[in-house]
């Protein structure tokens, strides 16, 4: 049996509520066709979730179906070994498949496992959005004249039109895109003339029901907020896509709220050309007469906050930050309009895909296939529960206490543990400016994800709940057992929290 294509297209801090096919606030006012169909002719996934809300981590999971603790990268400054064992790429290499990539790496290392790639390299990985420059295999370094999500797109389908087509073809396509901060193509500057962005409910919460651990962090040097401390970069003369003007005068709300929409049109104007780059691949695979024989995959490395909880950004384990959009087509296994609710993790992604190839998936990930879950069938693996774990405790410029917790399908609980657990050195990087020594307050937090679907009451100590915190907390204790994730060494995170694990 011919085994399928494999086009795994992946944006950076792409959020769910920015496609329309997800039916957010803002698809009243924002459509993106192209990833639409991608939804509509296969699965829209809601209930895909990474297990650490940042860029480097996230990815490093998505190539070995590895938790960071297991493949050494728990933060943006470490890096993943060359030769490292299991890799999704090299594992369909030697399974018969021709492979590349081209866009965003981000894992301070060498590619591996590709035929051909070529990666963004300027600017510490990150890549500019204008005239960008990309490293081949090879070593070779080279500008290219234009806008990045537009050359990302133009290299990948030269990419496929060159390539062994005696092979299946494993492509990921990693867009920059909408990473901060956010420049759009020209041709989508007017879109939004005359056009309020709606407010997500939570703009101005109150965070008063809070765990103390999250209730003042969680923006730049100082505990403001983040969306309006956006308000003083958006005003700068110089700001990349022209300043925010008109706002002599505002109250301090007005002004958040002017500096919001800023945001939103900036970033869904970038996503837009994300939407562009995706109907391009789309419209090759269809002349090629290859769509129906290509599994394609579009997601992102993590969810983002747009404007919710007052944030910006991702590194929070609210549901903004860390659900994550993933949509799936291949009509030999999934029907059209297909909606999933079904728990799905970043450590699911390559075991996943090694399944729609017919490989066996190496027993080191961590992850387990969703290929069954995905197209309905009965006796299908359901995870219970996704665990996830954030170790940069306030990190450079961004104060986000280290926690870690599960997502159920009907809650969360989330633990604040305080304190970082390893050396400056060691989890952060002699260079990456970590204010490592910094103690936060202890904290719990239990929402109900039916009912409080945007995090605005905080369970934890409410009565009537004892029991939920009581069989949480055992779960919590036992998938970390099971990814082999212990704080065995640090006995004084558990200190006042009064639970054992």
């Amino acid at each position: 049996m011919k085994k399928p294509n494999i086009l795994y297209i992946m944006s950076d801090d792409h959020a769910s509520n920015a496609i329309s096919a997800y039916g957010s606030r803002l698809s009243s006012v924002f459509k993106t066709p192209n990833l639409d169909k991608v939804a509509n002719e296969g699965a829209r996934l809601d209930g895909f979730f990474a297990t650490n809300s940042i860029c480097t981590p996230a990815r490093a999971s998505v190539m070995t179906g590895q938790y960071g603790h297991i493949n050494g990268v728990r933060t943006l400054a470490h890096r993943i070994d060359e030769d490292y064992n299991p890799f999704l790429s090299t594992i369909l290499q030697k399974n018969g498949y021709s492979t590349a990539m081209i866009g965003k790496w981000h894992l301070h290392t060498e590619p591996q496992g590709f035929d051909h790639y070529s990666y963004l390299s300027g600017v510490d990985g990150q890549g500019t959005y204008q005239n960008p420059e990309f490293k081949s295999k090879g070593g070779k370094t080279r500008v290219y004249e234009g806008y990045v999500t537009d050359i990302i797109t133009e290299m990948t389908i030269d990419w496929m039109e060159r390539r062994d087509k005696e092979k299946p073809f494993f492509m990921m396509c990693h867009h920059k895109a909408p990473h901060d901060f956010w420049e759009y193509p020209k041709r989508h500057e007017n879109i939004f003339n005359g056009i309020d962005i709606p407010v997500p409910e939570s703009l101005f919460e109150d965070k008063g029901h809070r765990s103390e651990a999250s209730r003042e962090y969680g923006s730049s040097v100082t505990p403001k907020n983040k969306i309006r401390s956006l308000y003083e970069e958006f005003c700068s003369p110089e700001y990349v896509t022209g300043p925010l003007v008109g706002t002599e005068g505002m109250t301090f709300e007005e002004k958040g709220v002017a500096a919001y929409q800023k945001y939103l049109k900036d970033y869904l104007r970038t996503v837009a050309g994300i939407d562009d780059s995706v109907g391009e691949l789309l419209k090759y695979l269809e002349e090629t007469g290859e769509m129906d024989d290509t599994v394609i995959i579009y997601t992102s490395d993590q969810g983002m906050f747009l404007g919710e909880h007052d944030y910006q950004d991702k590194r929070w384990s609210y549901e903004e930050s860390l659900r994550t959009p993933f949509l799936v087509r291949y009509p030999k296994g999934i029907e059209s309009g297909t909606v999933r609710r079904e728990l799905m993790s970043n450590l699911d992604i390559a075991p996943t895909i090694l399944e729609y190839a017919g490989v066996e998936v190496p027993e080191e990930m961590q992850g387990v296939s969703q290929k069954g879950m995905i197209e309905g069938k009965e006796g299908s693996v359901i995870r219970d529960e996704v665990y996830f774990r954030y170790w940069m405790h306030m990190a450079h410029r961004h104060q986000n206490p280290a926690h870690y917790g599960i997502r159920t399908d009907k809650y969360k609980l989330i633990f604040y543990y305080g304190r970082p657990l390893d050396s400056y050195e060691e989890l952060h990087g002699e260079d990456s400016g970590a204010m490592w020594n910094i103690e936060t307050p202890v904290g719990w937090e239990l929402y109900d994800m039916e009912n409080d679907p945007y995090e605005l009451k905080n369970l934890y100590s409410e009565e009537g709940y004892s029991e939920v915190v009581e069989e949480l907390t055992k779960k919590l204790s036992e998938v970390k057992k099971k990814y082999g994730d212990g704080d065995e060494k640090y006995p004084e995170l558990m200190e006042g929290t009064n639970k054992s694990f």
